[in-house]
């Protein structure tokens, strides 16, 4: 049995003076402002945890995310992504695909690094691992360069040894 889902989320950038750094997909993005959030605030893998909480039906990012981050100083959001993944009990994911809205950074030469990144912590082959960048033409407040906004999109099949 196959089922996907898709998961969202987005964060404005922190001001210019932050030292905070900007984190894609578990990539720093050297040379821009990090974004505003309790955690790192990595918008890629933010969707990605939600969207395998579209799989799974429980919810990581909000009481869980927030106990891990509040309560434990865990702002890594790695963490938070390798929680979900624990949640997939007989559910292998078997592809993603990632789109980015953001202005700024230009993110062409940081795609190979981040499907790289994605596809090791989601224990994919790299060409099972979509990412494509836009500037929304302005038209949103990530095309006009305040923020990122992320989706992705997840399938999944159910293990062979369970059916």
């Amino acid at each position: 049995m196959y089922i996907c889902a898709i998961g969202q989320d987005s964060h404005a950038f922190e001001s210019s003076l932050t030292t905070k750094p900007l984190i894609l997909g578990g990539i720093v993005i050297p040379g821009h402002a990090g974004l505003d959030g309790n955690s790192d605030a990595d918008v890629v893998l933010h969707a990605i945890t939600n969207a395998i909480s579209g799989l799974t039906g429980i919810n990581i990012l909000g009481k869980v995310s927030d106990d891990l981050c509040l309560k434990q100083g865990i702002k890594d959001s790695r963490v938070y992504l390798a929680r979900a993944l624990g949640m997939l009990n007989d559910y292998k994911i078997n592809h993603l695909s990632v789109s980015v809205e953001a202005r700024r950074p230009h993110l062409a030469e940081h795609i190979p690094a981040i499907r790289n990144s994605l596809a090791s912590l989601l224990s994919l082959p790299v060409e099972h691992v979509g990412f494509t960048a836009t500037s929304g033409e302005g038209l949103t407040a990530f095309g006009k360069g305040e923020g990122i906004a992320a989706m992705a999109i997840i399938s999944a099949q159910r293990n062979r040894k369970t059916e």
